[in-house]
């Protein structure tokens, strides 16, 4: 029983450790939203998800410890709730994150972004005139676009070098006009019209030279906004589904301890009974 007792602390102690990795990737996503990502709301629930874990991990690992029967059970039924939840939130975040992409820019090694190549309720919500103010403010804020520029022998980089860089996805959608619209690179955030009128493309006529407006009224902000979100998602994406496989695979493990446990203390009033029987009876004189 000693045994069995030490194997349910020892997979608790495991779920405790799981919990940091969920945890570190909700914080790694909250850094993002405060620098360059903009969205708030989406990584409370992995924060939540984490804290939930290491909790009900301690949790487990005392009723281990102390042969708590209650501590166990409770620790049982809420892994299962948060592997459940868990599940849910990583299927709803590659639902919302499912469809978009940049396209590939003739001559360009960056990469161009359109609102259209994406749907569903992240974009409704992130194009929303409402919260979309908040968002292009905090963009703004973030200063992207002002640290966008270089120097290279003591001087701006010229168009050539530009079209060969790798820009993130807000660089290119809220930095810069859309390449479609043809404008002349003067530097990074400086572009000036040439043939606006022959391009269907509203973000042309919105992209302006003042500092403190460029792109960030664009479509192709919100795509690049919507595309630097879909990335980071993804990654924390990937690292939750490996801790929900291991997460499984330890409250399986678990749930097959408890049960052996449960059965050996059942047990063992039967088993002090028959010895107790297989006593020879004491002769009184």
């Amino acid at each position: 029983m000693r045994t069995t007792n030490h194997l349910i602390g020892i997979l608790n102690f495991l779920t405790f450790l799981l919990s940091i990795p969920i945890l570190g990737g909700g914080i790694w996503l909250s850094t993002r939203a405060n620098n360059t990502d903009c969205i708030r709301f989406l990584q409370w629930p992995i924060i939540v998800i984490g804290v939930a874990i290491m909790i009900v991990s301690l949790a487990g690992f005392a009723g281990a410890c102390y042969r708590n029967t209650f501590l166990m059970y409770l620790y049982l039924w809420a892994m299962f709730i948060i592997i459940i939840v868990l599940i849910g939130f990583i299927i709803f975040a590659y639902v919302v994150t499912d469809k978009g992409s940049g396209r590939n820019v003739p001559n360009r090694a960056y990469k161009d972004y359109y609102l259209p190549d994406y749907s569903g309720w992240l974009k409704d919500r992130v194009a929303s005139d409402e919260y979309w103010r908040k968002i292009s403010s905090c963009v703004h804020d973030s200063g992207v676009c002002r640290k966008s520029g270089r120097v290279v022998g003591g001087y701006p980089e010229s168009a050539e070098m530009y079209y060969l860089r790798k820009l993130s996805s807000i660089e290119s959608g809220c930095c810069k006009p859309p390449s479609e619209c043809e404008f002349a690179y003067v530097n990074e955030t400086t572009w000036n019209p040439v043939n606006t009128g022959l391009v269907n493309n509203r973000d042309c006529i919105r992209w302006s030279n003042d500092q403190e407006q460029l792109c960030y009224s664009c479509n192709s902000c919100k795509a690049g906004v919507l595309a630097s979100l879909r990335k980071s998602w993804r990654k924390v994406s990937i690292i939750n589904i490996v801790v929900l496989i291991i997460l499984v695979i330890v409250w399986v493990v678990a749930c097959a301890a408890f049960r052996n446990n449960r059965r050996m203390d059942n047990d063992e009033p039967y088993g002090q009974t028959r010895m107790e029987k297989a006593r020879p009876a004491r002769i009184q004189f």
